[in-house]
């Protein structure tokens, strides 16, 4: 297959560079003695190497050879890259040393820009602001734009001085007062009150809450929280409970189902049958446990959308399992988060200011015992719903997997901390080590990675749109009539009914429902279900009448779960086996065919609109030289066939001579002639 003649490429990142958080492990290999040895920081390495691997956390294998290298330069490489790949310490990342350097050096750039992470959002490519939800304005907008008018951004944890794992500012029950906050935060786990997520427009709310340690209080607090909650919703309808500990894979499992998964993608994937690789693919575990998220989540929807009620996600702590069920709960009810804007304040909102580790669920030190890739399991769930819907999103499985990649960069502060706190408690101290004067600021200001022209050009980012999706004012043919997609409550929500009665003084416990297999309908206990038969629709009724009707892409979407439609995700898991790829072929030459038909429509559309204006030649020009697409048309109706450098594995290129299957590797020398090796903030700082 040739090697991919196109320009995507990171900015940051030259052709063959790898950060070194992403690194997972690093191999010594001596061919001539047959020894090869796993390399540790401060560790020794007695043999000459003749080869280097290193193994990535994006699946990449990279083989360096050093055969034009002398003996004692291949062994300084080897324990200089095992040295700085391992820090021992957080403030040794890349991302202190660069930000330091630019606060001593105010004028330097990332690629020409200001790279500047602090409150106010980041600019999309579109103009719209990506909340960063650090301010009090941020979590008002929200209120407002979900109509949650029962409830209030509260202030109680300013300067952290309730809990450290929680936000500055978080939204509440109007009812509950901030002296009830405080009094009420002692009883749980890491002082995390309950946080709510988002407001359904019926009423009901999406709350997160960690578990109840005072056993003595535990009833009565649970209980006033609940009534709190009820009484925000307008029809005062009753709360449910999820508890996600009970039924949903805790992180070691998920963390087992990923290392055998890697297992399985990285070393030697397609050595066996297909049946066989089939068969090691299912006893991973993962896509049972993608099905699993999406499962629970699609049920909670079903509370919400069709029973009124609000929902609340129980965890020990409140800030892994929750942070998935409550994203992807949101994914499926609400088209806002379907946008790349929306996609990006979801994951600020529940990810990042909710307190998810990154820290330690990347293991970004190398050190941690609680690595768990949630983060890329929602991602996951994520691109399964895209698989499955695709008009509906409005950017593409290529903005999924360089998100995945991006938090393996050490630079961005959004996916470097375990919680807001720890980013200013270690930002200050490491101004205060290097006399870096912080004024007002609250921590140091470290890139966002929602800017992504840090990263990418402007042509580079159109990878990121999706050209199927319908916007929400794009008009669309319905029975030989134009109408205009808008959100209005009806279509938003066309399966709402009834209210249900009162159960157990407002709370609706999850032991009321037994779930079937591998099912997204739930069978009801014999002793519920007389009751149940009389609410006009029956959680197993909701979910045949939904899909029995077209999907409304501006409302809600549900997953479809059987064996045949949770896919592996290949784009991110085999862009780097040259074997798994299929030349001219895989979605991409799917999605290059739309995005030319696409440009044609434009095209079209901007000359209308030229000839209606009665413009001139030059401006008509100039107007059709514009385009929102990455592949365009060479004029109307382009007759053109798949470029030479598609691939299935397109943008990404497995082809070259550091893939894992090179013959002869590379020798090493080769870039460390001349080069300049990534052990400080002066490459990425002096980078054009």
């Amino acid at each position: 297959m040739p090697l991919q003649k196109f320009h995507y490429k990171n900015l940051l990142l030259g052709e063959h560079d790898v950060p070194l958080t992403c690194i997972e492990q690093i191999v010594t290999v001596n061919d001539t003695k047959r020894k090869q040895k796993v390399l540790g920081p401060n560790q020794k390495l007695k043999f000459n190497p003749t080869e280097l691997i290193i193994y990535c956390k994006d699946f990449r294998i990279v083989r360096f050879r050093f055969d034009e290298a002398g003996p004692e330069s291949a062994k300084k490489v080897c324990l200089a890259i095992a040295h700085y790949s391992q820090p021992t310490d957080l403030q040794l990342l890349f991302a202190f040393e660069y930000v330091g350097e630019m606060y001593h050096n105010p004028a330097k750039k990332v690629n020409g820009i200001d790279p500047g992470g602090g409150g106010g959002g980041i600019s999309s490519a579109s103009g719209q602001q990506t909340p960063l939800f650090e301010t009090y304005s941020d979590w008002d907008r929200e209120i407002k734009r979900t109509g949650a008018s029962e409830w209030r951004v509260c202030s109680v944890n300013e300067g952290y001085m309730i809990s450290t794992c929680l936000p500055e500012y978080f939204v509440v029950p109007s009812s509950l007062a901030d002296q009830d906050l405080k009094l009420y935060s002692y009883s749980f786990i890491g002082r995390r009150m309950p946080l709510w997520s988002w407001n359904h427009p019926n009423g009901s709310a999406l709350v997160r809450m960690a578990n109840i340690k005072d056993v003595l209080q535990q009833r009565r607090i649970d209980q006033r929280i609940c009534n709190a909650i009820t009484r925000s919703h307008p029809l005062r309808s009753d709360v449910y409970k999820s508890d996600l500990d009970k039924c949903l894979p805790n992180i070691q499992e998920i963390q087992a189902a990923y290392n055998k998964l890697k297992q399985l993608c990285v070393n030697d994937p397609f050595d066996d049958t297909e049946e066989k690789w089939l068969s090691s693919l299912e006893n991973t575990r993962w896509l049972e446990y993608i099905r699993a998220f999406l499962k629970h989540s699609a049920e909670l929807v079903y509370m919400m959308e069709c029973k009124h009620v609000s929902v609340v996600l129980q965890e020990e702590e409140g800030r892994d399992l929750s942070c998935l069920a409550a994203s992807l709960i949101q994914v499926m009810l609400d088209p806002y988060f379907r946008t790349i804007v929306g996609f990006q304040s979801l994951i600020q909102k529940e990810w990042v200011m909710a307190g998810y580790q990154f820290l330690d669920r990347c293991n970004h030190l190398k050190r941690s015992d609680k690595e768990s890739p949630l983060f890329l399991m929602f991602l996951d769930c994520v691109w399964q719903l895209l698989e499955q819907y695709p008009a509906a999103f409005e950017f593409s499985e290529v903005y999924l997997t360089v998100l995945y990649d991006s938090a393996r960069i050490s630079l961005f502060g959004t996916f470097l901390f375990n919680c807001p706190h720890q980013r200013v408690k270690e930002s200050t101290e490491f101004a205060i080590s290097k006399n870096i004067q912080l004024g007002d600021e609250k921590g140091l200001r470290f890139p966002c990675v929602w800017d992504w022209s840090l990263q990418f050009t402007s042509r580079d980012r159109l990878l990121f749109h999706n050209p199927l999706f319908v916007g929400k004012s794009a008009p669309s043919v319905h029975n030989g009539a134009l109408r205009t997609f808008k959100r209005s409550k009806k279509n938003y929500s066309s399966t709402l009914r009834g209210v249900p009665p009162a159960i157990k003084n407002g709370i609706i416990g999850e032991q009321e429902f037994v779930p079937r297999r591998n099912s997204l309908i739930l069978k009801l206990k014999p002793e519920f279900l007389h009751s149940a038969e009389e609410q006009s629709h029956s959680m197993e009724q909701y979910f045949r009448d939904w899909f029995a009707k077209p999907v409304d892409l501006h409302g809600v979407i549900l997953p479809h779960l059987s064996g045949t439609q949770i896919k592996l995700w290949k784009l991110c898991y085999f862009r780097w086996v040259p074997e798994a790829q299929i030349s001219h072929g895989g979605s991409i030459t799917a999605f290059h065919r739309v995005s030319v038909l696409a440009d044609e429509v434009d095209m079209l559309n901007r000359s209308l609109r030229q000839y209606k204006s009665n413009s001139s030649l030059p401006g008509h020009c100039s107007e059709l030289d514009q385009s929102r697409m990455y592949f365009r048309a060479n004029g109307l109706n382009d007759t053109s066939g798949t470029p030479d450098f598609l691939s299935s594995s397109f943008p990404f290129s497995p082809v070259g001579n550091l893939c894992k299957r090179s013959i002869l590797g590379t020798p090493l020398s080769k870039f460390l002639s001349g080069a300049k090796i990534w052990l400080s903030t002066e490459t990425l700082a002096n980078e054009d």
